[in-house]
């Protein structure tokens, strides 16, 4: 029956990859190895399993999250944390391409999602870009780089995915995501700085006195803010990873309440596009517990580690292998399908090879960044290529996003 459900997998795959929707292929296959396997009673035993997952707390963080970056989003935060760096930056090679780096950076700090993080910032930043002669390429490809921050640097959704798919920690998940995610926004900008210095910025009249400097810094303090209280509460043990989050909306309200942001249309769009996406990713994770039931009960990972292990691969080995898989696959799937379809099979692998999970979810969430980036099927490509001011190619962000992956 492994053999079996092996083949109902690489199937799966197929049928994702034409465009069906990754719940229902996930479920699908599922139900329909464990009934082949087991009958009825597999159903049976599947919906505890499944009620168990959505009354998880861990789980709970995901809309809430959410939630937060929604309410910087539709309460103007965003556009004043742009303006802010803008003018602390704009001094240095590169000028408004770092702004695009540091911005991300700063919203990836608030919210989970990267697609939001791409969508906010290049919104308010490509009008900026354009007005002052920037390439297109360089201009697109540095924002769709900096959008995948969202899902490195924490509060992540992507490692609340893999935490509670491998029932590791999300507060050491989260930890784990913050030198990896500066030092890769330190690589963006590098790249940025030695190629204005190489091929020069386009003119500027801008000059900023330090009045005006110190005059914008508040505007720093939303994002700052939200980020000490989630990850301070969480490292220190004060609070779960769900309590941070509501810690972190909380703040968030107030911020948009202080501002005098907070009315009902605010609102309404936030709780709205907040219950659009957690829906997706809940329904996802549904039809993912319940793949993972019948992997379990198949000793399918049992099955995998003895069949590598007899290959005689070293770690090193293993991981190269892994990079040309994830890469190849995420030029036809997104992030959340990606990980709910290979982490069940891949993290055992790892695991049983001498990996530490910790490491695994950075380097998962890394090789996901890179297949957003991937053509056909990048979605921050996508993304870019919607709110363009212009009718450019999509060659545009696809080579400058090139540049920096």
């Amino acid at each position: 029956m492994a053999k079996g459900f092996l083949l109902f997998f690489l199937l799966g795959l197929v049928m994702m990859l034409v465009g069906l929707p990754i719940a229902s292929v996930l479920g699908l296959i599922g139900a329909l190895s464990g009934y082949l396997q087991y009958g009825a009673a597999f159903l049976y035993s599947a919906g505890s399993v499944i009620w168990g997952m959505q009354n998880s707390e861990t789980l709970t963080a995901i809309p809430l999250f959410i939630l937060m970056g929604e309410l910087l989003l539709r309460s103007g935060m965003a556009d004043t944390m742009y303006e802010a760096l803008a003018i602390w930056l704009h001094r240095l090679p590169g000028r408004l391409l770092h702004t695009n780096i540091g911005t991300c950076a700063l919203f990836a700090a608030t919210t989970g999602a990267s697609i939001a993080c791409s969508a906010t910032v290049g919104t308010v930043a490509l009008p900026a870009l354009n007005r002052r002669g920037y390439a297109k390429p360089i201009s697109l490809g540095s924002l769709a780089a900096g959008g995948t921050l969202g899902i490195l640097i924490p509060p992540s959704v992507a490692m609340l995915v893999y935490g509670s798919i491998t029932n590791t920690s999300i507060g050491k998940l989260f930890v784990a995501g913050i030198i990896p995610g500066i030092l890769l926004t330190f690589c963006f900008s590098l790249y940025i700085f030695l190629r204005a210095l190489i091929k020069g910025d386009p003119p500027d009249s801008d000059h900023y006195t330090w009045k005006q400097r110190l005059a914008v810094l508040p505007g720093l303090v939303p994002p700052l803010s939200i980020f000490l209280v989630v990850m301070g509460s969480i490292y220190l043990g004060w609070a779960t990873p769900t309590e941070s989050a509501s810690l972190g909306v909380l703040i968030a309200l107030l911020l948009a309440l202080f501002k005098g942001r907070l009315n009902y249309n605010v609102l309404s769009k936030c709780f709205l596009n907040t219950a659009q996406v957690a829906g997706m990713v809940l329904l996802i994770m549904v039809s993912a517990y319940l793949l993972n039931l019948t992997i379990s009960m198949l000793a399918i990972p049992q099955l995998l580690t003895r069949f590598v292990t007899g290959l005689g691969l070293s770690f090193v080995e293993l991981m190269l292998a892994f990079i040309i898989f994830y890469i190849i696959l995420g030029m036809f799937m997104d992030v959340l399908s990606m990980q709910v379809a290979t982490i069940p099979i891949a993290y055992p692998l790892v695991v049983a090879a001498g990996g530490d999970p910790l490491w695994f979810a950075v380097f998962i969430v890394l090789m996901s960044e890179m297949a957003m980036l991937t053509p056909p099927m990048g979605m921050h490509l996508f993304v870019l290529q919607g709110i363009r001011l212009d009718d450019g190619p999509i060659r545009d962000v696809m080579f400058g996003s090139g540049l920096l992956c």
